[in-house]
């Protein structure tokens, strides 16, 4: 069982009305509960406001005055006339005709109606065009936060008012998910995005509108998606999706940020970092200072002692003179809260001496207007202060919402009475009979506060003896919290989390080192047809795309199945997918991190349940050679990471030939007379490796890469600091073929004049050159990256490599075999796949290395017949953005 704990700014689980008195009830099904709404007296119902709309919506819409185009949030479509109807607390709008039909909670009951909280993953702070916030549902025309793994996009204002509700990706221990059903998101949906149902336009450019399935992609209106069926097969992506039903980690206390392996935000929360009295206030014509004639007067509200301290508050906006009724509502609003106001007071916060002191009190207001309230005191008739404090009325019993979470028993929730004798044991075996489940020991179950906020939902266990009626005043002292009760088995992380942080927070000669949370696949869950996805992406490659890539795959695929390779390498991705029978790779990055990714896949390779699983390209790189081959392109240019997967599915599986290069160097004589011995090394090849001229240009290249890596963000700029470094050794002359000698089968082979000896794997080099050439020779066999041979190849110098990446020339064909040996003479530049070094006097051995590697090579388009759409997806898979088909 769980009882959520306070955090100020925390999104209550289940809203603040599971702490309203009330009679014990049980909710007869999922999400139930009653609909929270203002009490009798309030404002809205004085001013004649319309009833609040279904019982699940939660909202209270009142009939305004349109003075600008309008659009209606559930139908999109254009408000004719002067009046359209708008949820005070949401900013829902609506045309009259379609009240009855809103779906969509509010956010003041959003988080009641979610089962089991998931804590959301936001990055830093971007420009997000023609996107809405879901929280306040408007415009998010400033910087403002998106989270990494689900569509949510909200104003960094509102973070604290988002509710838990982002995808649900793995099995939290052993509890049973049961059927996966569909995972909404409402709204900032492609402007062309058809509905599943009835075929109609359902995204909009101007409104909140729409949903969208953020597993399978299916777009439908709010209202047509109670007509599709309520699970979720995956969409288009389904065979290369990790199911969360096959994922398990015991996450508890670790943030999602851990979890997903996701950089945490350099982002501050709102009002983090700011000294102004205006730290968190929400933006808008509100922060302006109204003087006495305005008719208006704005007023800052703290959400308890904590939200004082921090200078946490929100801004409302009231008349001149206002009643202590008007205010309290108007504060309830800017929290989201649409409880009973008689739960609620205000209190003038306490001096600044005692703000942070325990049990610090400000006075209540009693009643009366305002200004009324501000001029009462010891004779003094100072103004109403600017600054109030909104408060729980505490009451001698509390009702407690009871969430089973995993336990599956039928009900969403049963409520208890909470006195001052009730303890965690009393409530547990008084809620035990109530779910069915009396015949189970107490001991078997747990009550564990929840501390849940949009960032990161924590879990504390209760004691048996922990008076339940005091932890819920203390979780109540921010108004913007609540109680709930969880029913859960009991599991101990506490070690697990301590070796966790451990780790973290140690170095080994001065290098900090990498600790992971990981989680277990569970391959006998897997569908018979699953074949899922393991990503690699590297975010430093060529563009700087991979960090875009990293977001869109995370949102498409399982985050669990993505990994940046900058955060403990591909060593971590493998161990994951060690036992998933089938599985295919895919690599974001240049042909360097192809090579690293299959040089760690070969070291892991008997521990694999696929030893020999397919990998796909995506190129990120400068010259991406590789990719060039199997028809991954040149280079990767924004196209749609969806149409990217499904290239990756219907992809065609080839053999690849790995080379194994021993390198042993002779010993060196130091300073000291002391011989210096190099130990011998291996490196793995899969593209060409070059010795000379072409391994120093791209030392060069990759030294002024690394003295100023910001400048090396665009492909273009690369290639010109490749031609710049060639026209700088353009009479560069050394004699490479007096300087080395070369062996192929053991047999000697003389060198003519060149500058630069390549041996090439694949038909590409130097971002797409054919070095062997193409014409047909009687001493050697047709070249093929499968063939177990390798191609030698000369140049004479930048001149020579400049026209063969012209096509004017190709290079001096000198041998082809499946064994060489080269002795340098000096020390010399070499590079393997674009990873260049300076190699000492010694020995380079090149052989075979084991098996051949399974590459996925894109299958060549298909004619489309007339009238076919241009990107017809099946099964729900998402548009590209402006796409409308």
């Amino acid at each position: 069982m769980a009882a959520a704990a306070a955090e100020p700014g925390a999104r209550a689980w289940l809203g603040n009305a599971s702490l309203r008195p009330g009679s014990p009830a049980s909710s007869p099904k999922l999400g139930g509960g009653g609909r929270a709404r203002l009490g009798p007296g309030s404002g809205l119902e004085r001013a004649g406001a319309r009833p609040p709309g279904p019982a699940t919506s939660g909202h209270s819409f009142r009939k305004v005055t349109l003075t600008k185009p309008t659009f209606c949030h559930l139908c999109s479509d254009f408000i004719w006339g002067l009046a359209g109807f708008l949820c005070d607390v949401c900013n829902f709008m609506s045309h009259e005709k379609c009240l009855k039909h809103v779906k969509a909670p509010c956010a003041s009951l959003a988080p009641s109606l979610v089962h089991v909280p998931v804590a959301h993953c936001f990055g830093s702070r971007g420009l997000y065009r023609r996107k809405f916030c879901a929280v306040c549902r408007k415009s998010l025309e400033a910087p403002a936060l998106r989270c990494e793994v689900c569509e949510l996009h909200v104003h960094p204002d509102c973070v604290p008012f988002a509710c838990s509700d982002c995808r649900q990706c793995h099995r939290d221990g052993h509890r049973d998910h049961g059927a996966h059903h569909h995972h909404w998101r409402e709204g900032n949906l492609p402007s062309g995005a058809r509905c599943e149902v009835c075929r109609k336009a359902c995204g909009s450019s101007d409104v909140l509108a729409g949903v969208r399935c953020e597993w399978c992609g299916v777009q439908a209106h709010s209202v047509c998606s109670a007509a599709l069926a309520s699970e979720c097969a995956f969409g288009r992506l389904r065979t290369m999706v990790l199911p969360p039903a096959c994922v398990r980690l015991l996450s508890r206390n670790f943030s999602k940020m851990h979890c997903f392996r996701i950089p945490e935000s350099a982002a501050p929360e709102p009002g983090e970092g700011d000294d102004g009295p205006d730290a968190s206030a929400p933006a808008g014509p509100g922060r302006e200072a109204l003087g006495p004639e305005s008719g208006k007067q704005t007023l800052k509200i703290f959400d308890g002692n904590d939200s004082l301290q921090r200078n946490h508050f929100r801004v409302v906006t009231v008349p001149r003179p206002a009643r202590s009724e008007e205010v309290l509502e108007a504060a309830l609003r800017a929290y989201y809260i649409m409880e009973d106001p008689c739960n609620f007071e205000l209190q003038v916060p306490p001096a600044s001496g005692q703000a942070g002191g325990t049990g610090a009190q400000g006075k209540a207001w009693s009643g009366g207007t305002a200004e009324e309230e501000g001029g009462r005191g010891a004779g003094s008739c100072e103004a109403m202060p600017e600054a109030w404090i909104i408060r729980a009325v505490s009451h001698t019993q509390e009702v407690l919402k009871i969430y089973p979470a995993w336990l599956k028993v039928g009900v969403a929730h049963v409520s208890v009475r909470v006195t001052p004798q009730s303890t965690a044991r009393t409530v547990v075996l008084e809620v035990l009979p109530m779910l069915g489940r009396q015949a189970e020991g107490p001991e078997s179950f747990q009550l564990v506060e929840v501390l849940m906020g949009s960032r990161q939902v924590q879990r504390m266990v209760l004691e048996d003896k922990e008076p339940l009626l005091d932890r819920l005043r203390d979780i109540r002292q921010p108004v913007f919290a609540a109680g709930l009760v969880s029913m859960s088995h009991v599991y101990s992380l506490q070690e697990a989390e301590r070796l966790y942080m451990l780790v973290r927070d140690t170095a080994v000669h001065g290098q900090p080192l990498t600790a992971l949370v990981l989680p277990d696949v569970l391959p006998k869950k897997l569908p018979p047809d699953c074949c899922p996805l393991l990503v690699f992406v590297n975010p430093k490659s060529g563009g700087l795309k991979g960090r875009e890539l990293l977001c869109s795959f995370r949102k498409l695929l399982n985050p669990h199945q993505v990994f940046e390779l900058t955060n403990g390498g591909p060593l971590p991705g493998f161990h994951v997918f060690s036992q998933v029978p089938c599985f295919r790779v895919l690599v974001c990055g240049g042909d360097g991190t192809v090579g690293w990714v299959l040089t760690a896949l070969e070291e892991m390779r008997h521990r694999l349940a696929c030893p020999e699983p397919s990998v796909a390209i995506l190129p990120l790189g400068t010259g991406n050679d590789l990719g060039r081959v199997l028809r991954w392109g040149a280079g990767y240019s924004g196209e749609d990471p969806f149409s990217v997967l499904l290239s990756v599915d219907e992809a065609d599986t080839v053999l690849m030939d790995r080379w194994t290069i021993l390198l042993d160097a002779h010993q060196a004589s130091g300073a000291d007379g002391v011989a210096n011995v190099e130990p011998p090394k291996v490196v793995q090849m899969s593209n060409y490796c070059g010795i000379g001229i072409d391994a120093e240009l791209s030392l060069d290249f990759h030294q002024a890469r690394e003295e100023e890596p910001r400048k090396f963000t665009s492909r273009f700029h690369n290639k010109g600091v490749y031609v710049r470094v060639g026209l700088q050794k353009i009479s560069h002359s050394r004699g490479l073929h007096r300087e080395i000698r070369l062996q192929v089968e053991q047999q000697e082979v003389e060198l003519p004049s060149i500058e630069g000896l390549i041996f090439i794997n694949i038909p590409s080099w130097g971002s797409g050159a054919d070095l062997w050439g193409s014409d047909s020779d009687s001493r050697f066999e047709k070249p093929r990256m499968d063939d177990g041979l390798l191609e030698v190849v000369g140049v004479t110098g930048v001149m020579h490599m400049g026209q063969v990446q012209g096509g004017l020339r190709s290079g001096i064909r000198i041998a082809q075999g499946s064994y060489f040996r080269v002795t340098l003479h000096k020390a010399t530049p070499v590079q393997v796949d674009g990873e260049p070094w300076v190699q000492a006097p010694g020995h380079m051995i090149i052989s075979a290395a084991g098996p051949k590697v399974h590459m996925l090579r894109k299958a060549k388009p298909k004619p489309r017949k007339a009238g076919t759409p241009k990107d017809a997806r099946a099964d729900g898979g998402p548009a590209p953005e402006g796409d409308p088909n």
